[in-house]
């Protein structure tokens, strides 16, 4: 008796499975909802918080981030422009110095090591994919003297 319920459970799957594949006209069958292009997208927004009191009282900066209404993705270019939803990436700089670094992680925290003891800021922009800028955060805080132990 299993026998015959195992072909007719074979036959029954061989028919979804070629029910659901792609016709030859149509590559794709259904497309995804996450890479439909998206009317009148909303305004990409950049929400950043302070570094967390934890790692900066060790003298590591770690500075939590949000972002709205764009994919974080390393992706460059003109043509990146007509990707939607909407993708881009950060501008990190430190000090005001006159370089700064792309964060296309997308992780939600910009690191920050090695910084000596005192004041700094750290600007947090958000690009497209031609560095546009979106909009910047930027956030200042202390690093905290060398420790030292009591003799």
């Amino acid at each position: 008796m299993t026998v015959p319920i195992k072909a007719i459970a074979a036959v029954a799957a061989g028919a979804v499975l070629a029910a659901s594949a792609p016709s030859e006209a149509s590559e794709v069958r259904d497309p995804s909802p996450f890479v439909a292009p998206i009317e009148n997208e909303p305004a990409p927004k950049l929400i950043v918080d302070a570094p967390l009191a934890g790692p900066l009282a060790r003298g590591a900066v770690l500075i939590p981030y949000r972002v709205e209404n764009l994919r974080v993705l390393p992706v460059l270019g003109p043509a990146a422009l007509d990707v939607s939803p909407r993708v881009g990436h950060l501008h990190v700089t430190v000090d005001d110095l006159p370089w700064h670094w792309g964060d296309f992680g997308g992780t939600n925290a910009i690191v920050v090591v090695g910084l000596p003891p005192g004041q700094h800021k750290v600007l947090i922009e958000l690009a497209d994919p031609t560095h546009h800028i979106f909009s910047g955060e930027t956030v200042t805080f202390a690093v905290p003297g060398a420790v030292t132990s009591a003799n």
